[in-house]
């Protein structure tokens, strides 16, 4: 919504971090040798003097980090896309953003010096390029939104608004201008098609007429934008106002009354040229995204190398004690309905689903879900793999196809889906993983309706940080059995 030139003043920004993480380079150089000075701590490799030479003969044997590091972090700010509507968030807001990519950015830059091998780099020194470069950039933010808010208070750079509309959600936007002035946005006056309100002031402005004098206002007064926060009934009334805007090159914003979301969050995308008005339940940033598929590809592959020879061993076994496959195949319903194939050890007899219609008197879930404590149909080497979650190690590799995540709620039976309700199937707008809240809070323990809102929990409040958590907590689950059949 704010003018083009703030495109401008985002550019600058980005050239100033760019050149303030390159400087923190050798200011790290500094401050680490000022601490080992006072901490009497080993001197670092290829640090000969702290002189301005000494910096250059370190950064000649650590080019690769000179070069790399800045870029990293410099590349993952504008990928978490820090830059944008930075006039519009709060500066606690903006340092958050900023830490939180930062530790990212830390944990890219070691990964970085593991890859390159750089055995004798110093550790105290990679955290002090993280402290200052981090310390540097929120210094900086500050600086310039200080100096910002300044020109805009004193009157500069300010955008001149025509608001079309008194309803609720347009005084709702009005008292969020006047909230914020350091937006450097500025009210000129409101328009209302109900002549009743002509002349009368609302939330301290005046509306100036009606939606057909539009035209007539902006070539009177000095308008930058009209936005209109207009309901949809109105949709119909403003076509002539928007290309009267246009004749006199006037920009327009609309802010439709639409819908009432409740749990779905509206997002404004482009398809080629096609403005495309987005609601999505699950929202995340690609740079999340890519993290959670690295982190599920790195898992697996340890995960699978650490437990081949055990897996070796249950396959040995499950061979030698009962007939049948040693894996056990079965149709899943994954992302947004996809079909995929799950693969397990296999724990029960071979003819296991043949029995399934006799055994369902026993059934200890409620729900379309299927489970009993002691089952028949399970083998004696089976209770042991289930009882341990041994028997989820191969779907490791259905994480490494992509049907499936670390952390996602578990995929259900083609059969299970059919008698979800309504609100169940939104469980079904994530991929699946192995383990996800319900599995680290009591499994089979657990009603299937509280289930499945753990499960949509899980989805409402995503964040690496929860996955990371629940991956902790799947281990004590593992270890102590907890809930498992």
């Amino acid at each position: 919504m704010l003018a083009d030139k703030e495109k401008f003043i985002e550019n600058i920004l980005k050239i100033t971090d760019l050149v303030i993480l390159y400087a923190a380079f050798p200011i790290s150089y500094f401050a680490d040798e000022f601490i080992r000075h006072i901490t009497f701590w080993n001197v670092k490799a290829y640090a000969t003097s702290t002189t301005f030479s000494g910096f250059v003969y370190f950064t000649s044997q650590y080019w690769l980090m000179f070069v790399g590091f800045p870029l990293i972090w410099w590349g993952l700010y504008q990928l978490n896309k820090l830059y944008q509507d930075y006039r519009t968030k709060t500066f606690k807001r903006m340092a958050w953003d900023i830490f939180v990519t930062s530790v990212w950015a830390s944990f890219v830059c070691g990964s970085f010096v593991f890859f390159f091998k750089f055995d004798m780099a110093s550790r105290l020194f990679f955290l002090v390029y993280s402290g200052t470069a981090y310390t540097m950039i929120i210094i900086e933010k500050a600086i310039v939104l200080f100096i910002l808010d300044r020109v805009h208070a004193k009157g500069y750079h300010q955008e001149n608004l025509l608001i079309v509309g008194t309803g609720n959600r347009a005084r709702e936007f009005i008292r969020n201008v006047k909230e914020h002035s350091n937006w450097g946005l500025h009210i000129v006056g409101l328009i209302d098609d109900d002549p009743k309100y002509f002349g009368k002031e609302i939330e301290g402005y005046r509306v100036l007429g009606r939606i057909q004098d539009i035209g007539f206002i902006v070539n009177r007064l000095v308008i930058d934008r009209v936005i209109f926060v207009v309901p949809r009934i109105w949709l119909d009334r403003i076509e002539d106002a928007i290309l009267e805007c246009e004749k006199v090159g006037v920009s327009t914003s609309i802010a439709l009354d639409l819908y009432n979301m409740h749990i779905a969050k509206t997002r404004q995308t482009d398809f080629n040229g096609f403005p495309l008005l987005e609601f999505k339940t699950f929202y995340a940033k690609e740079w999340q995204l890519f993290i959670k598929r690295m982190l599920d590809l790195l898992i697996s592959i340890v995960a699978l190398i650490f437990f081949s020879p055990i897996m070796l061993v249950v396959a040995l076994l499950i061979r030698l004690t009962s007939k049948g496959p040693i894996l056990f195949r079965q149709t899943r319903i994954g992302l947004n309905g996809r079909k995929f194939t799950l693969y397990k050890f296999r724990s029960m007899v071979a003819n296991a689903e043949s029995m399934r219609d006799v055994l369902h008197g026993q059934n200890e879930m409620d729900g379309p879900v299927f489970k009993i404590k002691h089952d028949p149909r399970i083998t004696p080497i089976g209770y042991v793999i289930r009882k341990t979650s041994i028997d989820e190690l191969p779907q490791f590799f259905n994480v490494l196809k992509g049907d499936m995540s670390i952390v996602g709620p578990r995929p259900p039976l083609i059969s299970e889906v059919e008698h979800y309700e309504v609100w169940q199937r939104r469980r079904l707008s994530l991929k699946p993983g192995i383990t996800c809240i319900w599995q680290v809070s009591g499994r089979n323990k657990i009603g299937f309706e509280e289930w499945m809102r753990m499960d949509l929990e899980y989805i409402d409040k995503w964040s690496l940080g929860l996955d990371f958590k629940l991956i902790l907590r799947t281990f004590w689950v593992v270890i102590t059995g907890y809930g498992a059949q």
